[in-house]
């Protein structure tokens, strides 16, 4: 073929979902704002909060992060107040946890997340917002999340009556 990009261009799921990716986070990112907060900031803060008291190798294995890049954040959310770092048992490791502050801001940013939540399902619409949920959904299930207890929805389901997935 003469010339590749044709191929590949129109077909690039990869290319496809980085487009999405800068899109939606952008939603979130400017929703979160007002908080101090950004996306990839609230996920860990979700994470912890879900496992408690994981090491930080559990979180970036859970959020297919570099552990370099999830020890800058940490350290960058411990200085915010929002993380907790401590030695682990056997004096090497450590453990995160939230810290008041860091449990007061998830509550406080739950309706900035609600409302770049809808902007994100309006502009993805039902059908791709649902096929984007379950396919995290397969990748949670099959891989780290289920060793750690995190819970994932139901394969069954459905959305609400107001068009949100439930």
């Amino acid at each position: 073929m003469e010339r590749p990009e044709l191929a590949i261009a129109p077909h690039c799921v990869a290319a496809r979902l980085r487009l999405l990716n800068r899109a939606v986070t952008g939603i979130y990112d400017r929703a979160l704002r007002a908080h101090g907060l950004k996306t990839s900031q609230l996920n860990v803060l979700v994470a912890v909060a879900t496992l408690g008291r994981p090491e930080p190798g559990d979180i970036a294995r859970l959020l297919h992060i570099a552990p370099s890049t999830l020890s800058r954040n940490a350290e960058r959310m411990r200085a915010a107040g929002w993380l907790d770092i401590a030695a682990g048992k056997d004096g090497r490791s450590q453990t995160l946890s939230l810290t008041a502050g860091g449990a007061e801001l998830l509550n406080a940013a739950l309706p900035a997340w609600e409302q770049a939540q809808e902007e994100a399902e309006a502009l993805l619409g039902e059908a791709t917002t649902y096929a984007v949920l379950q396919a995290g959904d397969r990748l949670l299930a099959a891989g780290y999340a289920q060793t750690v207890g995190i819970p994932t929805r139901p394969s069954n389901t459905k959305t609400t009556d107001k068009g949100r997935i439930a």
